[in-house]
Formats: structure tokens, sequence, C-alpha cells
């Protein structure tokens, strides 16, 4: 009996340290949780899209055809085009694949520069609080550094370049909504796209089930968001 009194009270001493709420925390002990946090969602998300078929294979964020293609690709197959939009497709994802890892430094770098009063946002806000945090001081730049390896990756392509003649004059006539009226700017913003959603997922992962996540600061400051 006297044993498992003992083992009872450590138990609850155990418990009791766990059990605490994010006011328990010291401001150090709550950004350094939450960036610990950001940096490894945000690599997870980039190791999982940065490599082959990681757009490709992925029906989350496989970039299609833009639409006004779409509503041309059945003629396009009937008339012997079928493979050209193929290729298209795969070439736009092989693209955001290329593009993708040059989001990782340029993510940790919003990471180190974070404010005390941007952790204490994203730590009280929603699931997807640090991925809208990372859409806010990210965009610009990522969408500069994926442009060009866009760019390169899609040029090459003759139904891009036939694209892109088109779709700015179908543009100008209304008849193609502006952020498709380019082939290498849409598909940047559909990596774009793809990353922020991915890093969604793993932020709501983390979120939910803070012990799996790693770190023993993730744990405590996140187990403490679930008191």
């Amino acid at each position: 009996m006297r044993r498992l009194l003992l083992g009872l009270t450590a138990l609850s001493l155990s418990i009791s340290a766990w059990a605490l709420n994010v006011s328990d925390l010291s401001n150090q002990e709550a950004a350094g949780g939450l960036k610990d946090a950001l940096i490894q969602g945000a690599s997870a998300a980039v190791g999982k899209l940065g490599v082959t078929d990681g757009f490709f294979g992925n029906p989350k964020v496989k970039i299609p055809l833009p639409e006004s293609l779409q509503k041309a690709e059945k003629a396009m197959r009937m008339f012997g085009m079928g493979k050209q939009a193929d290729e298209l497709v795969l070439r736009m994802n092989r693209a955001a694949e290329a593009a993708v890892p040059e989001a990782k430094t340029l993510l940790i770098d919003s990471v180190k520069k974070m404010s005390l009063q941007d952790a204490k946002g994203i730590l009280t806000g929603g699931d997807d609080a640090a991925t809208q945090y990372f859409k806010k001081t990210t965009s610009a730049q990522l969408t500069e550094k994926f442009l060009p390896i866009v760019t390169k990756a899609t040029e090459d392509v003759s139904l891009a370049k036939q694209y892109n003649k088109f779709a700015k004059s179908g543009a100008k006539l209304g008849l193609i909504k502006d952020d498709q009226a380019n082939l290498e700017q849409y598909v940047t913003q559909k990596a774009l796209d793809g990353l922020y959603l991915m890093m969604a997922e793993e932020e709501k992962a983390i979120r939910k089930d803070p012990v799996s996540a790693g770190t023993s600061l993730i744990k405590k400051v996140f187990g403490a968001l679930g008191q």
C-alpha cells in the first residue's frame, strides 16, 4: 500500500508540473518553444514539397492547368495536343518542386526576427495563426525567389509560350483572370499556396499533439495552451 501511495504521489506531482497555462510560462520559454515549433514545421513542409513528386504526386497541392486551358483541354486532346498539356502540367509542378527549397532560409529568418507581440498572437491565435504570420512576412520575398526558377523551368515549353501570348490579350478583354494572365506568375502563386497549406497542416498537427512534436520546450509551451 505504501508503494502504491508513493507511486500515486509521484504521478500527481508529475502531472502538476505539466499542468501549466500560458500565464505560467516566461516570455523566453513561450518564444523559444514557439520558434522551435515554427522552424520544425516549416522545415517539414519544405522537405515534403521540395522533392520529386512533392507537388505532382500530392493531390492536395498538385498544380493544375489554368482554368482557361482546362476549358480547352478536351479539345486539345481531340486534336492530338494531349501530350503537350500533360508536359505542361508536369513542368509546372517540377518548377514548384525546384523552387520550394529556396523558402527554407527565408522562413527561418522570419522566425528569428519575430517580435514578442507576434509570438503571443500566434500562441493564442487559431490553428493556422503561425501560417498567417509567415504569409504576411515572407510572401513578397518568396515570390521574388520562386519566379526566376519557375520561369527557367517552363521557358522551353511551347505551350507555355503560346498560353502567355494569348492569355495576355484575354486578360485585357476580361476573358481570363488577371492572376492567370502569365503562366510563370500563376505557377509561382500556386507553389506558395501549396507551401503555406502544408505549413498549416504541420502547425495544426503540433498544436493537436505537442507530445509527438519533439523538443521538451515545444511540449511545455503547446501543452500549456491546451489547459
